[in-house]
């Protein structure tokens, strides 16, 4: 059997690069849909001055029902993925699911300069979400599996692509937002950017294969499989043709003649009695018993995503500045909400790196992400506008910032944390068990913040 110290290079980092831009590519349907809220908002402007005063006529709760339709497909696609990925091919899903992120957000920069009546465009939109997010779901699922054969550090930087998929989205919505082209303009240069994005996400996919270190890790697990399965099966009838000739005979074990003719074949019956005796002893847990090793960090993940997104985007992107400047009130959500809220979330995921605290078998751990409710009723007391119940306690623009700093970094924080320790309290056999689980709860988690959005929003 050849070593390992022949295995190729990735020359000039090409794979790692390719996986960052697959690992950015897999959330821009979800972070530019959710950056463009004050373009859909302004799509859907349904006041009216009547007298001197505004009246609203209707609200869509944009905010909310985008995130809630970005979500579900998560949550429903997790659930069938061992249905769906069984009968698809990894090509297929992959490329496909793409090719139908591109012509999707290719309809939504066309409808940029397309007049529409408020209640169609409120449809039409909230249909693309379902299914571009749908699309995305069954992309990110699929590139997670391919990233799990190739060498630990690659599934970091498909994270840390991930990570700064939000950045980008925010990125391109001040470019346009500063470009001082008309709102028309600005909105359909931002919706180009994605699909300009997906297209390379796209070529970056196709031209993996091509390279020689991903071709060998991705193809080595498969010729294992096979060259294994082969050995196997020769040595079994191998085994089994001897037991047939010695029954021929008239004896089970064969003559000593046999014997000394195969000398190999007790060897090889001894073989297989310790292969089999080994496979039984290394049998998975089932996942009820990996559950109940993981699920304090189960319900941590899920806690997380739920307060994270029971505020964020729907009620932080309401949030107003207390300096109503003309240009700095365009900039001021993109800014203060959704680029700080990126980078922090990614600043807390890199931390892990370096610091591992509170230690996954630490009571201190699980209570630190029940202390982090605290924030839904920080965020709601700022000038979210606009509002019925609710004072305004931190009106200031420096507050609203601090507490979305503090937020966001301790949401990634905690959920790279999480993610990360539940492999670990299981046995290795386990481990792909226990990320399945959290997989789910994950979605999970988002699925239930993003429907207590609505009650919150309307409690405000």
């Amino acid at each position: 059997m050849k070593g390992r110290t022949d295995a190729p290079q990735d020359r000039g980092c090409l794979v790692g690069i390719i996986f960052f831009i697959l690992g950015l590519g897999t959330l821009l349907p979800w972070n530019f849909f959710m950056t463009a809220s004050l373009y859909f908002q302004g799509r859907l402007n349904t006041t009216e001055w009547s007298n001197g005063t505004v009246i609203i006529r209707k609200e869509y709760y944009f905010n909310n029902w985008m995130t809630l339709l970005s979500q579900l497909p998560l949550l429903l696609f997790t659930l069938l993925n061992s249905f769906l990925y069984q009968r698809i091919s990894e090509a297929i899903r992959i490329a496909g699911s793409l090719v139908f992120i591109l012509l999707l957000f290719i309809l939504t920069a066309v409808l940029v300069k397309v007049p529409m009546e408020e209640d169609r465009f409120f449809s039409v939109t909230m249909a693309t979400i379902w299914f571009i997010n749908s699309f995305g779901a069954v992309l990110q699922g699929s590139l997670f599996g391919l990233v799990g054969l190739l060498p630990q550090k690659y599934s970091a930087i498909f994270m840390s692509g991930q990570g700064l998929a939000g950045t980008f989205a925010a990125i391109a919505m001040l470019t346009a937002i500063g470009s001082d082209a008309d709102s028309e303009s600005a909105a359909l240069g931002y919706f180009i950017t994605p699909c300009a994005g997906t297209l390379v996400t796209l070529f970056s996919y196709v031209l993996l294969p091509r390279l020689e270190f991903a071709r060998y890790h991705l193809n080595k697990g498969s010729k294992y499989e096979a060259g294994t399965t082969d050995e196997l099966l020769k040595e079994r009838s191998t085994v089994e043709n001897g037991k047939l000739n010695g029954h021929a005979n008239g004896s089970a074990g064969g003559g000593p003649a046999e014997a000394e003719a195969d000398p190999s074949s007790d060897g090889t019956k001894r073989a297989f009695l310790v292969l089999e005796q080994d496979e039984k002893g290394q049998a998975k847990a089932s996942v009820i018993e990996v559950f109940k090793k993981i699920w304090v960090m189960a319900f941590c993940v899920t806690f997380v995503f739920t307060v994270t997104l029971s505020v964020f985007p729907a009620i932080t992107a309401d949030v107003r500045t207390s300096f109503p400047v003309l240009k700095w009130e365009r900039f001021f959500i993109s800014v203060c909400c959704f680029l700080i809220f990126n980078i922090n979330d990614w600043l807390g995921r890199t931390i892990t790196t370096i610091i591992h605290w509170p230690r996954k078998e630490s009571r201190l751990f699980p209570l630190l992400v029940v202390c982090r409710v605290v924030f839904i009723p920080l965020l709601m007391l700022c000038n979210v506008q606009s509002r019925s119940y609710l004072p305004v306690y931190f009106p200031h623009d420096g507050a609203f910032t601090a507490i979305m700093a503090l937020f966001s970094l301790s949401s990634g924080y905690f959920v790279c944390l999480s993610m990360s320790y539940a492999p670990q309290l299981v046995e290795p056999k386990d481990a792909e068990t226990a990320g399945a689980l959290m997989t789910f709860f994950l979605a999970l988690g988002l699925s239930i913040g993003a429907a207590l959005s609505f009650p919150l929003r309307a409690l405000v």
